[in-house]
């Protein structure tokens, strides 16, 4: 897909009521445009600023053909739920580009010149930090870095991303697992919440093996689960006796993903049946793909203890209330488990401003530090609402709805885990 000669910011104006009769923090973002093609008139992505009460907004740049501007309001809002619950001193932000990653993967030099009009386009908006998300990665916010850096006549900046590659300065979200991090630390605090529910032993089904889901998978594989199904766009496998993680870890690294995983397996469908994967029996299910992978339509058929939401809106507030007044399972909500790696976006943004601070966490040692900050602030935040369920004397409220509440009353409080 070859690029035009440039993208420019195209503001939708949504002070004129005419979108919605109830208007409020939650329906109305700060700043939503369309990214377009000047020339032409063409729509090639977004970019939505949820809410800067706590900062500029923060949140990933996800690239996908099928992209559409109500899903990056949705995500940019989770985003100032995650950004808050977490501490963290970020609003929530999102972008995005309607193009198909795959087919970057022999011309990596087309995609450097989208991500280049992409970087250009982004500039004016000041109240907007990106970092990697589906279909994007840590050379692109590089790139984007390098690009601001230009601009502003300086290399030392918080505007051009997180999650830069290492040697530029930069930490390792996906090389450290820290978003599978902090999922892990999230299931381990099950243990002492759900009724006989042991890591040891436990079945887990993963719904996408990629940046999230494989680390995830070694982690609670060395604590003793048994990884039963996992998927990718590629295939989904079950096994109920185990899949063996050595041989998907060798899959994922092929251009077939999970399509070449070796190894027997009752269940291996390459079609459109990979999403049944989600309705497999398991004790620990994993949604870790795209938004909307549970809903009215598998509600009824979803079998498992607790969902450990590793993507983001992997379902709706509606869906989980069916799901845990009707079904009893439990689901832990996307933005305050798998908010590893935006703390460590954070934890970067902050050793960029600040030499010092850098230089506290080599001594240190950044990775231990960082693991440490998701730990406690994870399982913390899952230990909290876990406890304020059990208390509630309205027994219909879900994980969300006291999710939602403690993150808003951070986000009042201006409680921050990093100054």
């Amino acid at each position: 897909m070859l690029p035009p000669s440039r993208l420019v910011l195209d503001i939708i104006n949504e002070t004129d009521g005419s979108s919605r009769f109830l208007r409020t923090p939650e329906t109305v973002a700060e700043t939503v445009a369309r990214i377009i093609d000047p020339d032409r008139g063409t729509e090639w992505g977004y970019v939505v600023v949820d809410n800067t009460r706590r900062g500029p907004g923060l949140g990933g740049i996800r690239m996908a053909k099928d992209l559409s501007l109500g899903e990056m309001r949705r995500l940019a809002r989770v985003m100032t739920l995650k950004n808050g619950a977490a501490g963290l001193p970020y609003g929530g932000g999102k972008s995005g580009l309607k193009l198909d990653p795959r087919v970057f993967v022999e011309r990596p030099e087309l995609k450097r010149q989208w991500i280049t009009l992409f970087a250009e386009a982004l500039f004016p908006l000041e109240t907007y930090i990106s970092a990697p998300d589906m279909g994007t990665d840590e050379d692109d916010v590089q790139l984007i870095h390098e690009i601001y850096s230009k601009r502003l006549g300086r290399e030392n900046h918080l505007r051009g991303g997180a999650s830069r590659p290492p040697e530029k300065g930069g930490i390792p979200i996906d090389g450290w697992g820290l978003t599978a991090h902090g999922l892990f630390a999230a299931a381990r605090t099950l243990e002492n919440h759900l009724d006989g529910f042991r890591l040891a032993g436990a079945r887990v089904v993963i719904q996408g093996f990629g940046n999230v889901g494989a680390p995830l998978a070694e982690k609670l594989f060395r604590a003793g689960a048994r990884i039963v199904g996992c998927s990718d766009i590629h295939a989904a496998l079950w096994d109920p006796d185990g899949l063996d993680l050595d041989e998907l870890l060798a899959a994922r690294a092929t251009r077939e993903g999970l399509a070449s995983y070796c190894r027997p397996a009752p269940v291996k469908w390459l079609d459109e049946r990979r999403d049944w994967l989600l309705e497999a029996p398991c004790d620990l299910l994993v949604p870790a793909a795209r938004p909307d992978a549970l809903t009215s339509k598998n509600a009824d058929r979803i079998d498992c203890r607790a969902v450990l939401q590793g993507a983001n809106s992997p379902s709706s507030k509606t869906t989980e209330y069916y799901l845990e007044n009707r079904r009893g399972i439990l689901c832990l909500s996307d933005f305050i488990v798998n908010a590893g790696g935006v703390i460590g976006c954070a934890v970067e943004l902050r050793q960029t401003a600040n030499p010092a601070f850098r230089e506290e966490l080599r001594r240190a040692g950044a990775r231990a530090w960082v693991e440490e900050l998701i730990d406690r602030t994870i399982a913390g935040n899952v230990r909290a609402l876990l406890s304020r369920l059990e208390q509630n004397k309205k027994k219909d409220r879900i994980f969300r709805e006291e999710a939602v509440a403690l993150a808003e009353e951070k986000i009042a409080s201006g409680a921050l885990i990093l100054h």
